[in-house]
């Protein structure tokens, strides 16, 4: 009985300490224009502050690529956005622009920011990185 409790005790031990040094997945889910990713951007940059090995994905669909084309200003100080999108793309971060959202609304490849990547349907996106790979789902 004491080897049973001796056992217990470390595979208990062994899985406390796996999930204290699991990194986090997240997935920030954008979709309604520059005041939400002004919002995001925000948060993204502290989570990152408290937690630098933390792994974002941003999706952005509909109006949520808007802050990701070129020239897009934030709606608190006017800032360029291309710049604190590369600052936290250098922090690790991953940008994706819905395929279907370009299609509907006529944009072009071309409009967009240097660095963000495309996936075929932001919201199957969103959905895949929660079911399959285990992402926490943040909507600024």
């Amino acid at each position: 009985m004491n080897a049973l409790c001796k056992l217990v005790a470390a595979v208990s031990l062994c899985v406390a300490t796996s999930v204290a040094y699991a990194q986090d997945k997240v997935v920030y889910h954008l979709d309604g224009g520059l005041a939400q990713a002004t919002k995001g951007v925000r948060n993204m940059r502290n989570h990152l502050d408290v937690d630098p090995k933390a792994q974002l994905v941003v999706v952005a669909h509909a109006e949520g690529v808007d802050f990701l084309m070129e020239g897009a200003k934030t709606t608190n100080n006017n800032q360029e956005f291309a710049a604190l999108v590369g600052d936290l793309m250098n922090r690790g971060v991953k940008f994706e622009i819905c395929e279907i959202t370009l299609k509907n609304r006529n944009l072009k490849k071309e409009q967009f920011i240097l660095g963000p990547t495309y996936t075929p349907s932001g919201v199957v996106r969103v959905a895949n990185l929660q079911a399959r790979e285990g992402y926490a789902h943040i909507k600024p």
